[in-house]
């Protein structure tokens, strides 16, 4: 086994010496930059008003059956909504599952977090 005698301990990623890239030429770009640039870039749709003051905007299934399943309860939910996957055995995977087939479900799952949530 050779071992060469001119290798030396230098780390594998040193810089090079070269001014090409600096930290302080790096500007972030803005959305409008971005889009004269590219001018087929679709811009993001404010959200409205009506939208900002819904309380279901921007809460996820998940989160929704989270916080009632720690508020009430698998056996409140069973009887409030009248579904298998709340009655028997009931798990967060089965029960997402069926609530994003099952739009009336959904709807019954939503009232009640609405419910849930005119009581705090």
């Amino acid at each position: 086994m050779d071992i060469k005698s001119d290798h030396k301990n230098e780390p594998t990623d040193k810089r090079e010496e070269s001014d090409e890239f600096s930290d302080t030429d790096f500007k972030p770009k803005t959305n409008e930059a971005l889009n004269e640039e590219n001018p087929t870039r679709r811009n993001r749709r404010q959200a409205t008003e009506e939208e900002l003051n819904n309380p279901l905007h921007g809460v996820k299934l998940a989160q929704i059956l989270e916080r009632l399943v720690k508020h009430y309860g698998w056996e409140y939910l069973a009887d409030r909504v009248n579904i298998r996957c709340f009655m028997y055995n009931p798990t967060m995977k089965s029960s997402l599952g069926f609530l994003r087939k099952t739009q009336w479900a959904r709807e019954h799952v939503e009232d009640v977090y609405l419910d849930m949530l005119e009581e705090e």
